[in-house]
């Protein structure tokens, strides 16, 4: 078993294993407690009602934080023709397409974001199984697969997130940076929290947000009481 260091040892030692917090106590704790010497990020980890084995209770989707993440986004966009010039003008880092799609095959892998248009979809098919993984494959779903190029590129570069309900039925997603100050990370969890619950599938029953942890990179884990959601979206 991986033996937690003294420093997360003492900041979690006031904390007892049952003990639930209200939406702000949770965020100032975690922020208060954050130790490291980088500017760590600021995580929360939701459990919902929901089996994602059926795809009618499947939870996935995008957001815009008001606040972004606290991170340079480096985009790049599979284009060609006219698309590639709008993409340059949008802002995106990367443009390019079967060219760039050999790069990415050879193992470049300098960005962040992935965004393509439909047409180009059946070449980035080829890099599926390299982009999947590491959640950046294009997707309708999430607004990354478009010919509205530069709607795409400035959300992601704003601070766009994608989101997935995994296995166990828990969503994780950064909140931004320990720099930000608990007023801008409450404003990004609550704009998350809010289209959680907008996104709730019909053939969830019972008890939608079961349990909230926020926590930063290196620090222990703040447990919210589900209770204070409704509070926290007034």
């Amino acid at each position: 078993m991986h033996k937690r260091g003294k420093k997360y040892r003492n900041a979690k030692a006031n904390i007892a294993p049952e003990q639930r917090f209200a939406f702000r106590e949770a965020i100032e704790g975690a922020l208060n407690a954050s130790f490291a010497k980088f500017d760590e990020t600021v995580d929360i980890a939701v459990k919902l009602g929901v089996d994602p084995r059926h795809a009618d209770q499947m939870v996935r989707g995008s957001v815009v934080l008001p606040h972004g993440i606290g991170k340079e986004v480096r985009v790049v966009v599979f284009a060609k023709g006219e698309k590639e010039k709008e993409a340059l003008d949008a802002g995106a880092d990367f443009v390019g397409g079967d060219e760039l799609i050999e790069q990415i095959k050879g193992g470049w892998m300098e960005f962040d974001k992935a965004v393509a248009t439909p047409d180009m979809m059946g070449s980035v098919g080829k890099i599926g199984k390299i982009l999947g993984p590491r959640g950046m494959m294009p997707n309708a779903k999430t607004g990354t697969v478009t010919f509205e190029l530069e709607k795409a590129i400035k959300e992601l570069k704003a601070g766009k997130i994608d989101f997935r309900v995994e296995k166990g039925g828990i969503v994780h997603a950064p909140m931004g940076k320990v720099s930000f100050g608990a007023d801008r990370i409450q404003d990004n969890i609550t704009t998350f929290i809010d289209t959680l619950v907008r996104m709730k599938p019909a053939a969830s029953k019972g008890t939608y947000i079961k349990s909230v942890a926020i926590s930063t990179t290196m620090g222990p884990s703040f447990k919210v009481d589900p209770a204070y959601v409704k509070d926290l979206l007034k």
